[in-house]
């Protein structure tokens, strides 16, 4: 076999987190007779469907714990490693953390696919890590149907420098550290329709690490923050939301977008968890054009981070996002709880 000529996106039925099970059925799967270990120091579990577990240390610290893997969505094998990576240790910088330590996640088609691409995935894991400031320690591996590849993380936090999905407050000014259509592009790519001079700019998204949440940590008046992922930013924000009990007014013309996305739309260029994520926001939401939705639900992997901040953070937190290339431009505002959990205008 050619390894120059292996699409690695061919050997999967999804791709990125487009794989994730769709919230609904994600509950079901959830809702079992046997309940875990009731322990106080367990401080975030299950029930904010957030983006980590973490642990109360008992010093003023805590410990952070995730993991995330799926299938291919690029086809060179380095990249796919390198986000992948990217999307677990972001779950980290979700929480406020510090990553510490990673381990590995490998499912690989030995009988389909030489072990020397899955070197190659791994060496792009190991990258990621190495930008993050972590060993990429060891992990686990299986003969799978299809490549699969991802990391479990250790993090730290302080208490007071730790950030939930589910603590946001009223008035909160609504930002997004990096643009919406990744799924677009990289459906399109799948499909064979994505233009040359296009290759890289998804790729170049996703492999970019949230660090900047662990600069967010230390600022007080950052309530809320989470990662855009599989659910779409409509999915994500939706969660935020419901946690904290509140609603949210945006605005569509403010969010962040690649700007060559609308012409793959146009094309039928949407993942098929597009659709499955508008259906689980769609009761709740009212959209001033119903086309929105495209992009709003379209499914990100290892996208940007949705920070809800109060308004006398509101300079300082622009100056961060400033100091590390990103727009400071809110995107929209946290209301009081109302019957319609988004709209969007």
């Amino acid at each position: 076999m050619n390894e120059n000529k292996i699409r690695l996106t061919q050997f999967s039925h999804g791709a990125g987190c487009g794989c994730k099970i769709a919230p609904d059925i994600l509950s079901k799967v959830l809702d079992g007779d046997i309940k875990s270990i009731e322990d106080k120091r367990l401080i975030v579990g299950n029930a904010s469907r957030d983006d980590a577990a973490v642990y109360d240390m008992e010093d003023g610290s805590a410990i952070i714990s995730t993991t995330d893997f799926f299938m291919p969505i690029v086809d060179d094998p380095f990249t796919f490693g390198k986000i992948a990576a990217a999307n677990a240790i972001s779950d980290i910088y979700a929480m406020g953390g510090t990553p510490l330590i990673a381990i590995a996640i490998l499912g690989w088609p030995i009988d389909k696919l030489p072990a020397e691409i899955a070197s190659v995935v791994m060496d792009g894991g190991r990258a990621a890590c190495k930008e993050a400031g972590i060993a990429l320690a060891g992990g686990h591996s299986i003969d799978s149907p299809e490549p699969i590849f991802g990391l479990a993380v250790t993090g730290k936090v302080t208490l007071d420098g730790l950030k939930r999905n589910d603590t946001a407050t009223e008035g909160c000014r609504l930002y997004l550290t990096k643009p919406l259509g990744v799924g677009v592009l990289t459906t399109a790519q799948k499909r064979g329709i994505l233009k040359d001079k296009h290759a890289m700019i998804a790729p170049d998204y996703m492999m970019q690490l949230n660090s900047i949440g662990k600069e967010l940590s230390g600022i007080q008046g950052v309530k809320a923050m989470t990662d855009v992922t599989g659910f779409g930013f409509l999915g994500h924000l939706t969660e935020m939301c419901e946690g904290s009990n509140l609603s949210a007014l945006i605005e569509y013309d403010k969010i962040p977008k690649i700007d060559c996305i609308e012409e793959y739309i146009e094309q039928g260029s949407m993942p098929g968890a597009t659709h499955t994520n508008w259906n689980n926001v769609s009761e709740n939401t009212h959209l001033a054009d119903e086309n929105w939705r495209y992009v709003l639900c379209d499914p990100q992997t290892s996208g940007g981070l949705l920070v809800a901040v109060e308004e006398t953070a509101l300079d300082e937190v622009e100056e961060v996002f400033k100091g590390k290339g990103i727009d400071a431009v809110s995107i929209g505002v946290l209301t009081k709880k109302d019957k319609q959990i988004i709209e969007v205008l």
